[in-house]
């Protein structure tokens, strides 16, 4: 008989066994670090400095120090050190770092895909961006990709715009797409909901002073869309 669970890992107690209550509580330990698993973040390679008992990292490719030879891996701090968890194919983890759910796939963590036998996926993902104003308009680092179908872009206005009355959220074609006229007060939101929508190009979205040029102010913005794969 094997002296772990098939699925877990997790110990299991001999017959006649003195200190059952050892391996009984580093059952319950790894059981704890995997069951309803959220992990902090995704993309470190080394341990942080002041790690809390409790905490739970996927542990990045590549990683080194104490998580050397764990890459991909679930990192857990119980007080006294570092213990790993080796997930299987089907493991889901939400990252809060990024509020994200993912799914091991035997090799990595990837995006939850709804997907086809022969390996065809379809996969909503949300990015989000914190854009400085300043001049006539900013362009985001973010984008549409190319051969995703596009669904909203919100905004929120996270410091009050100044230099301009208002402003809009759109591409360089299409200014206004997801929002025009929008304030520029501190907390003002909007969610620019498209009917969906192909885009055949990466295209950065845009924010566009109105009434003048930017002079300061901070903006978010939220994008949401579908992309497939073959």
């Amino acid at each position: 008989m094997s002296e772990t669970t098939p699925h877990l890992a997790l110990p299991l107690m001999a017959a006649a066994q003195a200190q059952k209550h050892v391996t009984h509580n580093e059952a319950l330990l790894l059981l704890d670090a995997a069951a309803q698993l959220g992990v902090i973040d995704r993309l470190r390679t080394v341990p942080p400095a002041a790690p809390q008992p409790g905490d739970r990292h996927i542990v990045a490719p590549g990683a080194g120090g104490e998580w050397a030879g764990h890459d991909n891996e679930i990192a857990l701090h119980d007080g006294g050190g570092w213990r790993f968890l080796m997930p299987r194919a089907g493991w889901r983890a939400y990252v809060d770092s990024d509020t994200r759910a993912l799914q091991f796939d035997g090799s990595g963590w990837r995006d939850i895909l709804v997907g086809s036998a022969s390996g065809g996926r379809a996969t909503l993902r949300v990015v989000e961006e914190d854009l400085a104003l300043a001049g006539a308009f900013v362009e985001s680092s973010i984008a549409i990709p190319n051969r995703a179908i596009c669904l909203a872009v919100a905004s929120r206005t996270l410091e009050t715009a100044t230099g301009a009355t208002a402003y809009e959220v759109g591409v360089a074609e299409e200014t206004s797409k997801f929002g025009g006229l929008l304030s520029i007060a501190a907390g003002a939101t909007n969610i620019g909901v498209i009917g969906p929508q192909a885009f055949y190009a990466a295209t950065p979205l845009r924010i566009t002073a109105l009434g003048g040029s930017f002079t300061g102010g901070r903006v978010r913005l939220v994008l949401s869309y579908f992309v497939f794969g073959i």
